[in-house]
């Protein structure tokens, strides 16, 4: 569906470059892909290392553009949508991924039924490896949101969701990283307590995280199946799993889920 769409991004930051990057691996022709930035350094990077067109004008690339990717700051969303909405018409497609910004926020700074999409990506996306939720607005239509998911399955996993998940969203996948990284730092840890040269404990820790990850995408099996196949009665790993256990591990990432949802929630009523 994305066939001959040209694509704008209205700033031009790690996450844009990430999809922008993406969209060129897909087969998207750099000369339909253009991007808007103050910033001098990101607009170099574009054009010079993407090969794309760039510019100061955001209303030109909304203009010249059949989806707008909306790339901005939270606290400049509001002039960025008074600078392009002239240029914006039904038959675009406006997708933000503006953190805590909901599409009613955005609709109501636009005139017209203005199809919107929110997209909560996450920075895995930087290595094609995101894990993204996609919610429609009230104007977007099933084909709006078939033009979405082609654009992210190119740096990542979409899935769909409500608009009213996408807090829970953020706490589990778009901060998720960031608990999966404490993970490896701590496991390795855990290795050179025991004696292993930190280069080997943090090689050692990134990769059983990447393959036991892996082994959950790939498999049949729940985890808590997968987590039995190396249990076995009396051995080590039934030991350090009751260690997890009485130390409140599980319980830990779960309020770490709920306290960033909830977070989100708060910055998104700040709108």
């Amino acid at each position: 569906m994305l066939e001959n769409k040209r694509i704008g991004f209205i700033g031009s930051g790690m996450m844009a470059e990430a999809i922008a990057r993406g969209l060129l691996n897909s087969g998207v022709a750099p000369s339909r892909v253009t991007a808007a930035d103050p910033d001098e350094g990101r607009r170099n990077l574009f054009s010079s290392v993407l090969g794309v067109a760039v510019t100061t004008d955001n209303t030109a690339v909304a203009r010249n553009s059949d989806i707008i990717v909306l790339a901005v700051k939270p606290y400049v969303i509001g002039y960025a949508l008074s600078e392009i909405g002239s240029a914006l018409t039904a038959a675009k497609l406006v997708i933000s991924i503006v953190a805590g910004v909901p599409t009613d926020f955005i609709q109501g700074k636009l005139a017209g039924d203005i199809p919107v999409v929110r997209v909560m990506p996450n920075t895995p996306c930087l290595i094609g490896q995101g894990a993204i939720a996609l919610a429609p607005g009230k104007y977007a239509t099933a084909d709006h949101m078939k033009l979405a998911n082609e654009i992210f399955a190119a740096v990542g996993s979409a899935v769909q969701v409500t608009e009213d998940k996408l807090d829970a969203v953020t706490g589990l996948s778009g901060s998720g990283p960031a608990y999966v990284y404490t993970f490896i730092e701590a496991l390795a840890d855990g290795g050179v307590r025991m004696g292993l040269p930190k280069a080997t404990a943090l090689l050692l820790a990134a990769q059983t995280a990447k393959g036991a990850a892996m082994m959950v995408l790939e498999s049949d099996s729940s985890p808590a199946d997968l987590r039995d196949r190396v249990t076995t009665p009396g051995g080590t790993t039934i030991e350090g799993s009751a260690s997890l256990e009485r130390d409140g591990f599980r319980s830990a990432l779960i309020e770490a889920v709920k306290a960033a949802s909830d977070r989100s929630s708060e910055l998104g009523k700040s709108k």
